[in-house]
């Protein structure tokens, strides 16, 4: 029971329960040795299914884009030519761009993963998908995303594709990741962020331009493909 005498609420996911472990209006369902497994069984079960799928790349962007709308049809023609060019195709397995993702890389013939998520509100899992994994943590999601790619495509999005972006962008400039290619597509939607951090971020020191200069910003899917292509020959990947 809280300070305010109330009962505490059941977690709507376990990401709930970990993150709020110590607070007293959350209830405590697990012990931290049940917390720990199930990560372990989450990054084991990843591994298994994934070992093997060959070069792949992760393609992210929004759940709210229809099937109809150019980015779209942009997003699955990319598939579809990452598919043709060798590629595995990483999504989270949602609607919008990453069914779209999904279903050009079906349309190639090629493996297609989705690496879904519990959310307190469910995200069905595309039909597009020939690889499904369900992910209760974040984080362990994300070392899959990695992992098994050789590149990011990054269609609009908001946060959950920003902080995919973000954590990309981490990786290489630490060093964690070498010639790992991430792409913006659609020029117009990125301009305004790439501007700010020129003109924040760059000019007050806190990145330099090396760090800017990670970032392929195109709109053609073509141009997209021989990005990721070339980085993959960089990182030693026979496509």
């Amino acid at each position: 029971m809280d300070r305010s005498g109330s009962q505490p609420r059941s977690p709507e996911t376990y990401d709930e329960e970990l993150l709020g472990a110590e607070l007293p209006t959350v209830l405590t369902t697990q012990s931290e040795t049940d917390r720990i497994e199930r990560m372990r069984r989450e990054l084991e079960t990843g591994f298994s299914r994934l070992a093997g799928i060959g070069p792949a790349v992760s393609v992210f962007g929004s759940a709210r884009t229809s099937p109809g709308d150019p980015l779209y049809d942009r997003a699955r023609t990319t598939a579809r030519l990452l598919g043709d060019a060798g590629f595995a195709v990483i999504t989270g397995g949602g609607p919008g761009i990453m069914e779209a993702a999904n279903r050009g890389a079906r349309e190639a013939g090629t493996c297609s993963v989705g690496l879904n998520i519990e959310l307190p509100f469910e995200q069905h899992t595309n039909a597009f998908v020939d690889v499904e994994l369900r992910f209760h943590n974040f984080f362990t999601r994300k070392v899959m995303f990695v992992r098994y790619a050789c590149a990011f495509v990054v269609f609009p999005g908001g946060f959950g594709t920003l902080d995919e972006l973000f954590e990309a962008l981490t990786l290489i400039q630490t060093g964690k990741a070498r010639h790992f290619p991430v792409v913006l597509i659609q020029p117009s939607y990125w301009e305004g962020l790439i501007g700010w951090m020129r003109e924040r971020m760059l000019a007050e020191h806190a990145i330099d331009q090396a760090d800017l200069e990670l970032l392929n910003v195109t709109g053609d899917p073509a141009e997209a493909v021989e990005i990721v292509i070339r980085g993959a020959h960089e990182q030693g990947v026979d496509v």
